[in-house]
């Protein structure tokens, strides 16, 4: 399915905007402010992990369990701007940022992630083209091709995909370390090596740490819990973004700005939205600028309200108990 404006923007139109952001300043990095942030969400996740030691073999790691989950999306937030490079100028900065804070402190693979989401902002929301987006439970189906529409258990969940979408919403943190390891099983280059001893090393620590302080049980439920947590708020943060959003035909051929603008949707907020969802709540923002800095990408709002004005462009904002309405919608009319 496939769903256009009035009128795409030609593109010098977008170019004109582009070079006024940059005139603005806009895509400076903001060092200080990623320094700040860095340092107060890794201080955040030492002082979770000294309270559980502190609190030795009791449930009550199972509320610091929820505080380290909660911290572990706002680092993995961290890592997705530094995938995007809007931390330093230099790739290899930001990628050995990457790297520490994905594979190091919350154990995803930093590497497999990068390739994927950048496909995603090349080809968002259109079918076959968007490792999002895909045949199956929380997918988006391709309507031409009825041959593959699932059967069975599949077919069965593929059509509950609105009232299944938050209990398996619990499991997306299990989905993203396999496919990691997996892809890293894969790999044939210099990176591997090190991804891997990072991966491993979180592993081994998180799992010692836990076993060497809780019983098995408390241990089971506190490796639940967090995950859960982590699974849930991740999953939560970007399926705002794009659910419920007009989906692009395999072949769908328009420019860059069209594309970007109306698959994705922005959520409602003062700074408190922008904090809870690392900055994804600026979503038509962050994909037409993909490389500018958290921070800016308020800043630059106004600025692109007025492009999508000028050129006929649906500016889509809703807010955060709307935004999930609508993706449900779109996920049971999928």
């Amino acid at each position: 399915m496939q769903t256009a404006p009035l009128s795409a923007p030609a593109p010098h139109e977008y170019r004109t905007l582009s070079t006024d952001v940059r005139n603005a300043g806009l895509l400076d990095r903001r060092l200080g402010y990623y320094s700040i942030r860095a340092v107060l969400t890794v201080t955040a996740l030492g002082a979770g992990w000294a309270c559980f030691f502190f609190l030795g073999d009791s449930w009550l790691t199972l509320c610091v369990a929820v505080f380290l989950g909660l911290t572990a999306t706002q680092l993995g937030f961290l890592a997705h701007d530094a995938g995007h490079r809007q931390i330093f100028r230099s790739k290899r900065a930001n990628r050995l940022t990457g790297l520490a804070i994905g594979n190091g402190l919350i154990g995803l693979s930093f590497g497999w992630w990068v390739p994927k989401h950048n496909a995603h902002h090349a080809y968002p929301n259109q079918i076959g083209r968007d490792p999002d987006i895909g045949a199956g439970l929380l997918g988006s189906p391709d309507a031409d091709d009825s041959a593959a529409t699932p059967r069975g258990v599949a077919g069965w969940m593929a059509r509950r995909q609105a009232e299944l979408f938050f209990p398996l919403m619990l499991l997306r943190s299990t989905g993203l370390y396999y496919s990691g390891v997996q892809d890293l099983l894969r790999r044939r280059n210099r990176s591997v090596a090190t991804e891997g001893v990072l991966l491993l090393a979180h592993a081994a620590l998180y799992v010692t740490a836990v076993l060497w302080v809780l019983s098995p049980l408390k241990a089971l439920a506190f490796i639940v819990v967090h995950q859960a947590v982590f699974s849930m708020y991740l999953g939560c943060s970007f399926a705002p973004n794009h659910k419920g959003m007009p989906l692009l035909d395999h072949g769908a051929d328009m420019g860059f700005a069209e594309r970007q603008v109306i698959t994705a949707r922005n959520v409602k907020g003062g700074w408190w939205t922008g904090f809870v969802f690392g900055g994804l709540n600026y979503q038509i923002e962050h994909h037409l600028f993909p490389t500018m800095p958290r921070p800016n990408l308020a800043r630059v709002q106004s600025m692109v309200r007025t492009f999508c004005v000028e050129n006929h462009l649906p500016y889509c904002e809703e807010g955060p108990i709307e935004s999930y309405r609508t993706s449900m919608r779109g996920l049971r009319l999928a």
